[in-house]
């Protein structure tokens, strides 16, 4: 993986991308939501763990948490995306005051004890 920051690498492949998104002020599906997010994860090797929408009076949006790396290496990432459209936000877990951040690595633990126990 390159040294550029991964949030960072995620937003760029995502703003190459952007094209196939409606225009700002037109509703985001949550499929559409899922293929941005997606393909932007399959460029840099990233797992999404869960997406949901967030309906918060101000700003109603999709959110997602995701991971890259592995191990130690593990970095928890979160997007969100207004559900009008607009710029999808990429940050890490470690920088991000949203709920989900919190949630990630909790969910990432889950999923690792169960993908043992299977």
């Amino acid at each position: 993986m390159s040294k550029q920051p991964v949030a960072e690498k995620l937003v760029n492949v995502v703003s190459e991308n952007a094209t196939e998104l409606p225009a700002k002020g037109k509703p985001i599906s949550e499929q559409d939501f899922e293929t941005v997010i997606r393909g932007a994860l399959d460029a840099v090797n990233g797992t999404l763990l869960f997406k949901m929408r967030v309906d918060d009076g101000n700003e109603p949006h999709h959110a997602a948490a995701a991971f890259v790396g592995e191990g130690e290496k593990r970095q928890f990432l979160v997007m969100t995306m207004p559900l009008n459209g607009g710029q999808l936000r990429v940050e890490t877990a470690a920088k991000s005051k949203s709920p989900i951040a919190g949630i990630a690595a909790a969910y990432a633990g889950l999923a690792d004890a169960f993908a043992t126990a299977a």
